[in-house]
């Protein structure tokens, strides 16, 4: 059975989502990282097509960009349509400012409110810590740092809930056992090649915290194949990796699947997800991903997949 699309509660939040979120990073036109450009025009577009549906979720971050180009470009769309649209959720992150180590609950505050100024909004319904892995965990917590901001603004209504939003998985545990988040999202850590996030997605879940899975494609490897993309989470990762995409790759050409197809509902398959986060850089992509939600995939290539998946944890904890 494939997954639907239709809007599910997002944990404990209020907050409904459908089960594809559209990751927006690839919008800032970052070429050092992605590889291409993406011009101003197309980003507009993509978010237009976002917001007329089915994935009526949009993440961003206020660090997207060197001058917080994806926001921009969201905002542009925003107010193209005089406001979001009724039934889209936008969520943003909280990041230093360019070039600084700062992530004090100061920054935060006008990380925040560079965020909406881009955004054209007033308040948004999510909003994460990002990376927080950038600092100690001691100083994440500390009076005065972040996550004391960061309640401080949901106290004031101007969002509705906090996320935090990371790669440790150790550490994304360690934020939840605060108390103070209601939404956790983690990337590139519950992939056909990495599980390692699992029991992090299902404790969380269970305790009623809003789950996001992000880069289902670990940055293009589960849908290029390890031949044309080496790199697995912007990293080169060896042959490990290598050989389990390749391995996989075949198994789903002899099924008759697209392995970015297997990778992608592997994600939306999990009842302890809520959305997936998908990178993406024009309309076109959101209704290919739109597609690949909806190969049938067989009961037993799933078996197959996960046999040949790397054992353990393979990227640092």
């Amino acid at each position: 059975m494939t997954p639907g699309l239709d809007p599910r509660p997002l944990g404990r939040t209020g907050i409904a989502v459908p089960s594809i979120c559209v990751g927006t990073s690839p919008l800032a036109s970052m070429a050092f990282l992605y590889g291409y450009e993406v011009p101003e025009e197309r980003a507009v577009a993509t978010v237009e097509a976002a917001f007329a549906g089915p994935l009526t979720f949009v993440d961003t971050s206020n660090g997207y960009g060197e001058h917080g180009e994806a926001e921009q470009r969201i905002g542009i769309a925003v107010r193209r349509a005089g406001g979001v649209p009724d039934g889209v959720v936008l969520a943003t992150k909280a990041d230093p400012a360019p070039g600084s180590e700062d992530f004090s609950g100061d920054r935060v505050r006008r990380s925040f409110e560079e965020s909406l100024e881009r955004l054209g909004v007033d308040r948004v319904p999510l909003l994460h810590l990002h990376d927080p892995e950038r600092i100690a965990f001691e100083d994440g917590v500390a009076p005065g740092g972040p996550v004391e901001a960061l309640v401080r603004l949901r106290e004031e209504g101007l969002v509705d809930a906090l996320g935090v939003a990371g790669g440790p998985v150790d550490l994304m545990q360690r934020y939840l056992d605060t108390g103070a988040f209601d939404v956790v999202l983690n990337h590139n850590r519950y992939t056909l090649l990495d599980r390692s996030a699992g029991p992090l997605f299902e404790r969380a879940a269970a305790a009623g915290i809003g789950v996001l899975n992000a880069a289902p494609y670990g940055g293009g490897m589960l849908v290029k194949g390890p031949d044309v993309q080496s790199k697995y989470a912007y990293g080169e990762r060896g042959d490990v990796f290598a050989d389990a995409a390749r391995a996989m790759a075949r198994a789903c050409d002899e099924a008759g699947v697209p392995l970015a197809a297997a990778a992608l509902q592997f994600s939306m398959r999990s009842p302890s997800i809520h959305s997936t986060v998908v990178g993406m850089s024009s309309p076109e992509r959101i209704e290919a991903t739109v597609r690949l939600a909806q190969v049938p995939i067989p009961d037993g290539l799933w078996a197959e997949l996960d046999a040949l998946a790397p054992a353990g944890s393979v990227l640092p904890a």
